[in-house]
């Protein structure tokens, strides 16, 4: 891999990790479903335009903003609204596992023992991350993030169904499907929705743009240009430092505490997770992340 790419893959992962924090800024001011509905509408707004219609793919487009748009994203920032910023980044990870899981159950790849033991690992981490003072006083919150990741395992077999798409225009048009199915979400089971609008700070307004442009526009822009030009052995490992990023973030920037839980189960994810990537099968090879 080139210098100049080597940094630009690094600055993804950054930023991909800094986002929980982000996330964070903007969860303390607006319903986690409303703040959504903002990104995504944000996201459409920017990207429509500029897109072509992916014409005889918006059925399965529309299912993808369903699971992926609404649920995951939904699960994903009540979850997080209710936990540190460092459990979240690593309770997510857990949905590569699940997606291994899932590509062994519907393309018939059996696991073999090096990814069996990276399912367990992972899966051990995120349980000793549930026993620490930071998330056993909201394990349903951790249950939301796990169920998140389970249900973005099931859109990333869509989204490798979709692989034929543009990247720019798919992340467009989901966003845009999913931005009123969101909107009709937060609207039954939120409050407050205008006067949290009216009331919200530029960091709001911030947090909304740095997901939009900055996590979905730019960096996955650039992540896709990396998957074209590269292999996915060289470009998946970099996806290893999102969790890192987004720990060291919440430790220096929201003050939160780093316990021996967070450090084992982390670690026990991430190796986890290594073991996985490095020996995944093809079929399931994601194409994004969230948040």
């Amino acid at each position: 891999m080139r210098p100049i790419d080597l940094i630009v893959a690094l600055m993804v992962a950054f930023f991909w990790g800094l986002n929980f924090v982000v996330a964070k800024v903007g969860l303390a001011q607006l319903p986690p479903v409303l703040l959504v509905t903002l990104r995504f509408a944000l996201v459409a707004v920017i990207l429509v335009p500029l897109v072509r219609v992916p014409c005889g793919r918006l059925k399965e487009i529309a299912l993808l903003s369903v699971t992926f748009g609404v649920c995951h994203f939904s699960l994903m920032f009540n979850g997080l609204a209710r936990v540190d910023a460092a459990v979240a980044a690593i309770t997510i990870q857990i949905q590569v596992p699940f997606a291994a899981l899932l590509g062994a159950v519907l393309y018939h790849d059996p696991p073999g023992w090096r990814r069996l033991l990276g399912m367990t690992l992972a899966i051990a981490g995120v349980g000793i991350l549930a026993g620490g003072p930071q998330a056993s006083s909201a394990l349903w919150a951790v249950g939301l993030i796990v169920a998140a990741a389970l249900v973005w395992s099931v859109a990333n077999v869509q989204m490798k169904r979709l692989s034929g798409v543009d990247g720019f225009a798919l992340n467009g048009w989901v966003a845009l499907m999913a931005a009123p199915q969101l909107f009709l979400v937060s609207l039954a089971t939120e409050q407050d929705h205008w006067r949290a609008i009216a009331a919200a700070d530029w960091r709001v307004w911030g947090t909304v743009a740095y997901q939009a442009v900055i996590v979905v526009i730019l960096c996955y822009g650039i992540w896709f240009r990396l998957l074209r030009d590269y292999s996915v052995n060289q470009v998946m490992p970099f996806t290893l430092l999102v969790p890192l990023f987004g720990v060291v973030s919440g430790v220096l920037l929201l003050d939160e505490p780093l316990s021996w839980n967070l450090l084992v189960g982390g670690l026990a994810t991430i190796a986890g997770v290594a073991i996985i990537l490095f020996r995944r099968p093809r079929l399931v090879e994601p194409k994004t992340r969230a948040p």
